[in-house]
């Protein structure tokens, strides 16, 4: 184990990133152990976590202790993997004890890391500087500081942030930037993205909120006016029956109940818009539709139909996106200990169509029509837009 020693003393420095040791010898070690250095009270020390029987152990270690831990794991374990901003070494163990190494070194763009023991996670909103929408809209004390139980409300706002900053490139950066967000609700997020654009990214852009709810709107529309903000406005109405602009960029959608995704997909779909982010809600239409002998015996469950119906229901209508010349990714939005409703829609128009074939052939299989697809037939046969009535528009969810 000489090999292994001097191995760890070269590399248990502050330039570690982290060393995994994997591939046990018995099922009864720990799958893998992981090692990072950690500042405590201004002292390197290495923190070893292990998973085992489902749970997570954790322990902080001095590095003569931890040469001392890693050379008596080593006995156990197959395999350990070095990461280091000065290099990266591979160390394998025979049966017979035999240790290999191999070296190699580190690249010139390797970053340095936090070493802080709860490294904080980098959201795009501050958690730590005060927002006045945040504070008006009860996420922020007006000290600054995060309200406890606004937290998952926060995480949700950047987790949505975070999925903009992944496409913003495909949004121009020429002209006015027009977005609508369906639905808006208490507008958290509609404050947000105005934030973001505007503060953040330095974009122009205009931003309405639309939402059935009168009261709501007037309180949004009275914050957006005492804040000044240019380009920000409510609107009551519903999803789409809406003709107040003529071209948008981006269309946002979030917990829109049921068949009211569908439509504001294809309104998104009709203006071109170069961006669709939504989050479906209470995916009831399949539900009562799906017919299939062959899946008849697990259809009869109605938590398993009711859940299978959401899911076809969400990837019928990511097939159509595509087949309109969208680029499309289904996400987990947020962790469903926060809510149920996770999955998001995230569509970019790259103009490439894909084929209706297979996903029709999927409807005929569980004898479905989505409303995204009636309506998208129509637009397709008349060219004008559908007829419906308000009562089917509507969010289950205030935003």
């Amino acid at each position: 184990m000489e090999k292994i020693e001097e191995l760890l003393n070269r590399y248990l420095n502050e330039m570690l990133v982290q060393i995994i040791i994997s591939n046990p010898r018995t099922r009864a070690e720990a799958a893998k152990i992981s090692l990072r250095p950690v500042l405590l009270k201004n002292k390197l020390v290495f923190q070893a976590s292990a998973q085992q029987n489902k749970k997570v152990f954790h322990k902080n270690y001095t590095v003569s202790d931890t040469v001392a831990e890693v050379l008596q794991w080593m006995t156990d374990y197959r395999q350990m993997e070095i990461f280091s901003q000065s290099g990266q070494a591979s160390v394998l163990v025979s049966k017979k004890g035999k240790v290999t190494v191999r070296e190699k070194k580190a690249a010139s763009c390797v970053k340095s890391r936090d070493l802080s023991h709860n490294r904080k996670k980098k959201y795009i909103l501050d958690p730590e500087q005060k927002v006045q929408f945040l504070v008006d809209l009860g996420v922020q004390t007006q000290g600054g500081k995060i309200v406890q139980a606004k937290y998952d409300k926060f995480r949700q706002i950047n987790r949505f942030l975070e999925f903009i900053e992944d496409i913003i490139q495909e949004l121009p950066r020429d002209r006015e930037v027009t977005i609508l967000d369906f639905g808006c609700g208490k507008s958290y997020l509609t404050f947000a993205m105005y934030h973001y654009f505007k503060e953040l990214k330095n974009y122009q852009v205009h931003i309405i909120g639309l939402d059935l709810k009168e009261d709501v709107i007037a309180e949004c529309q009275n914050l957006a006016e005492k804040y000044r903000y240019q380009g920000l406005e409510f609107c009551v109405g519903d999803i789409a029956g809406y003709e107040g602009v003529r071209q948008v960029d981006m269309v946002v959608t979030l917990h829109a109940c049921d068949t009211a995704t569908d439509y504001a997909l294809d309104k998104a779909v009709r203006w071109g818009a170069k961006v669709i982010l939504s989050v479906p809600c209470c995916q009831h239409e399949l539900n009562s539709q799906m017919k299939n002998e062959l899946l008849k015996p697990v259809l009869q469950y109605g938590l398993i139909r009711e859940r299978m119906a959401a899911l076809f229901t969400d990837a019928l209508r990511a097939q159509i996106l595509e087949s309109r010349g969208y680029q499309v990714q289904i996400l987990e939005f947020i962790d469903m200990e926060h809510t149920p409703k996770n999955i998001l829609i995230r569509a970019v128009k790259k103009g490439r169509k894909k084929s209706s074939d297979d996903w029709r052939r999927v409807m005929e299989f569980l004898q479905v029509k989505p409303t995204l697809a009636a309506l998208q037939e129509k637009e397709s046969e008349s060219g004008s837009f559908a007829d419906f009535s308000e009562q089917d528009i509507g969010n289950c969810e205030t935003q």
